[in-house]
């Protein structure tokens, strides 16, 4: 028999996709607009506000014989045995092919932020943990892995990486993100993304744009940037991850700026992502995204109106489930309110990306694996190096850290015992599984007390609890006081609580209003602090939090972001000295509670001075991280420093390990510019490298800089490179510089567009 064109794998994909839509009715392609979440609570008691309201009750049976785009978080909606669950996809799919005219089946969609949010599947560090890694590499793997569970269950797209660049620390869902910096959230952000799409998973950057720059810290409240924030500071991680990492899809944003929600700006969807920057995968929009722009927005009528500046902006999908891109849009097609165009465009698109996955070949067939394990031991030992490498050692200055091993040490504190201290608002524990609290994890997670007990075995560990998380209630000091009286050490465990929409301390729509450690666990440490002992302070937090107490000071300080199943034996590692740390900050501590927005990006005037009394200087800054062994930065060397502005400029050091352990240096590099047309940050990263060095090892470091790499949107709204001097600033901090190179670029300004160098290439080799 012969096949149609649009099943022939031979023909190329835009062929057959023109082939396919030529025969599909109307009803079919606005099918593959719309996603149906099948496993979505409508008791009121789902995931997320607005859910209810949200979901439409359909006839699956119905449904599914016109087509279906997409299928909603078959494992992530609530505890379902990964091999039962990878079964009834396959169910699903089946039906939904036999059901259809043309026998396409759906796009499998999950959230996969820290790990494939499922039940027994591995949770990973969130976001944050992975940027103070410093390390694009080992987030690639994990990404990888990742991808490779995703796919072994039937799932094609994940909802990963968060590229927002964090503005405002307050904010809930700093969690997720990388850190504060583009840089460092780009690199790290297109290395999950090269990783999740080499197992063949659709990756998708969100949340486009401009979302973590909401006014007040408050999740979706208005973006009140400046053109130059946006294209300077919000926008680059999105670009390097699509050019460089290959990601094949974006979700539009829940915020508006200036007035203009994201889901219904044309100028960003289609003028930047398509027409600029030559995106041609796919725009999902964010869950009940395209109805809020008539329920919470208000800049539509009806959900017909939803779907028209929705599609008109250039989303493509409407996700979790339909809403406005069903018979509602059929209706206003039909009546001429809509142009069928935009419907053509969309249906496109996705069936172009399903082509890609094999969805539109004769011979597919879902998959139905024999077993699955999704928390195997590889994945629970990659879990564990990324949790050891993220966690950032503060502050040791009478050497309290690493702990004896046979000391009397009293831990103490509301995160010490509970093992959801380790994880974030995204992993299936604290995501799903807090809403039916009798089903087991389904993964082992380690506290951070039961690790301690295990690394420190001739030690004598005693617990006290003293407070919980975010209560007011103080009843439990004394005894915490008297457990820390009798001991050598005091380790006092202190965080956050992830959850979703106030369930939590840190998580999304977990907003706060200043960086005080929550509910009464400050004066807790207060009261520690009073008795004499020497208090080690552990942060378990989604966000940094000052700890800075008007009585007393740590005699050290950890700082670990929910750092994933592993994190309890990471953290114990760490205590103890068999893990040496190597963190470093993505985002600044701050000195005071108050005082935010803040981040380290900021102009002269953004800095402290004369003209106010507010000194905003982080206690900590961005890049920060200490270790149990020494460094020396020596032998440094630069190219010719007068280059053009389209020129490259060398330069190189020597990084000697002269500690008596192997330990982990990050050389980060820093572009200051003196002076430029418009006021810029006094420096910001633009490379870094981290070197893994033995006892007496040492390494030369090469730093390839481009021109490129200093350009911003000047006067015009162009992105230029100018003429001028520049200072090019070896540092192990953002504040702490060891070496600068001062050079100049000569001739003409230049204007730079998306094909310009993005990162700054290093090189490593032996010191000879």
């Amino acid at each position: 028999m012969t096949l149609a064109p649009w099943r022939d794998a031979a023909l190329p994909a835009a062929a057959r996709v023109d082939d396919l839509l030529s025969r599909m009715t109307l009803e079919e392609k606005t099918a593959q607009l719309y996603g149906v979440w099948v496993g979505a609570a409508t008791d009121g008691d789902g995931v997320a506000p607005h859910q209810q309201a949200m979901n439409t009750d359909c006839d699956w049976d119905e449904l599914i014989t016109r087509g279906l785009g997409q299928l909603t978080r078959s494992f992530g909606t609530a505890p379902v045995d990964p091999a039962i669950g990878a079964r009834a996809l396959a169910r699903a799919q089946q039906r939904i092919v036999e059901a259809g005219r043309f026998g396409i089946p759906a796009v499998a969609h999950e959230e996969c932020l820290a790990g494939f949010t499922a039940w027994r599947a591995t949770a990973y560090p969130v976001p944050l943990a992975w940027g103070a890694t410093f390390d694009p590499a080992l987030v690639e793997e994990m990404a990888r892995h990742i991808g490779r569970d995703l796919r072994a269950v039937g799932v094609h797209q994940g909802l990963a990486p968060v590229l927002d660049v964090v503005r405002d620390l307050r904010w809930g869902r700093v969690e997720e993100t990388i850190g504060e910096d583009p840089y460092l959230v780009g690199t790290i952000g297109t290395a999950y993304v090269r990783g999740l799409e080499s197992a063949g998973v659709v990756a998708t950057l969100k949340h486009f744009a401009g979302y973590a720059s909401s006014a007040g810290a408050r999740n979706l409240a208005p973006v009140r940037a400046g053109t130059r924030e946006f294209a300077d500071i919000t926008l680059p991680p999105f670009e390097m991850a699509l050019h460089e990492g290959g990601a094949r899809s974006v979700m539009a944003a829940y915020t508006e700026t200036d007035g203009v929600p994201a889901s219904a700006d044309p100028g960003l969807l289609t003028g930047l992502l398509r027409e600029e920057w030559g995106f041609t995968g796919t725009v999902v929009a964010d869950y009940f995204g395209i109805d809020f722009l008539r329920t919470l927005h208000r800049v539509a009528e009806s959900p017909a109106e939803s779907a028209h500046l929705a599609l008109a902006a250039g989303i493509d999908v409407e996700l979790p489930t339909l809403k406005c891109y069903g018979d509602d849009l059929v209706v206003a097609v039909r009546e001429g309110r809509v142009p069928e165009p935009l419907v053509d465009r969309a249906a496109r698109r996705v069936l172009l990306q399903k082509c890609e996955l094999g969805l539109l070949d004769e011979d597919w067939r879902p998959s139905v694996p024999e077993a699955v394990d999704l928390d195997p031991e590889e994945n629970r030992a990659l879990a564990r190096r990324l949790a050891e490498e993220s966690v950032v050692l503060l502050d040791n200055p009478d050497g309290v850290l690493p702990l004896p091993p046979d000391a009397r040490i009293a831990v103490v504190g509301p995160r010490a015992a509970d093992a959801l201290a380790m994880l974030g608002c995204y992993s299936f524990p604290s995501h799903v599984g807090a809403q039916h609290p009798h089903v087991p994890t389904g993964i082992a997670i380690p506290t951070l007390l039961e690790a301690l007990r295990d690394e420190v075995p001739h030690a004598k560990v005693v617990f006290a609890e003293g407070c919980g998380v975010s209560d007011p209630d103080t009843s439990g000091f004394a005894e915490a006081v008297a457990t820390a009286s009798e001991a050598d050490v005091c380790v006092a465990v202190l965080g956050d609580r992830s959850g979703l929409f106030g369930r939590g301390t840190s998580g999304e729509g977990c907003d706060v209003p200043d960086l005080s450690l929550p509910g009464v666990q400050g004066e807790l440490l207060d009261a520690l602090l009073a008795t004499g002992v020497p208090v080690v302070l552990v942060l378990l937090t989604g966000r940094p939090y000052t700890p800075v107490r008007p009585h007393g000071r740590p005699a050290a300080v950890v700082q670990a972001f929910f750092p994933g199943e592993e994190g309890g034996p990471a953290v114990a590692g760490v205590l103890t000295g068999r893990v040496n740390p190597s963190g470093r900050l993505p985002v600044s501590v701050p000195r005071m509670s108050g005082g935010q927005p803040w981040t380290y990006l900021q102009p002269p005037l953004g800095l402290a001075g004369q003209v106010s009394s507010l000194d905003p200087s982080p206690l900590h800054p961005f890049g920060h991280g200490l270790s149990y062994t020494r460094f020396t930065w020596d032998g440094f060397t630069g190219t010719e420093p007068v280059i053009g502005t389209d020129g490259t400029y060398d330069l190189s050091l020597t990084v000697r390990n002269t500690g008596g352990r192997r330990g982990a240096e990050v050389v980060q590099l820093y572009l200051h510019d003196p002076v430029a047309s418009v006021t810029r940050p006094d420096v910001r990263l633009i490379g870094y490298r981290r070197l893994e060095l033995d006892p007496e090892e040492s390494r030369r470091v090469t730093f390839r800089f481009h021109a490129d790499l200093s350009a911003f949107t000047g006067r015009t709204g162009a992105r230029v490179v100018e003429p001028g001097a520049l200072e090019l600033r070896l540092a192990a901090s953002s504040m702490d510089v060891r070496h600068t190179a001062r050079l100049t670029l000569t001739g003409p300004v230049r204007e730079v567009g998306p094909g310009r160098r993005l990162h700054c290439g290093t090189e490593s080799s032996m010191d000879g």
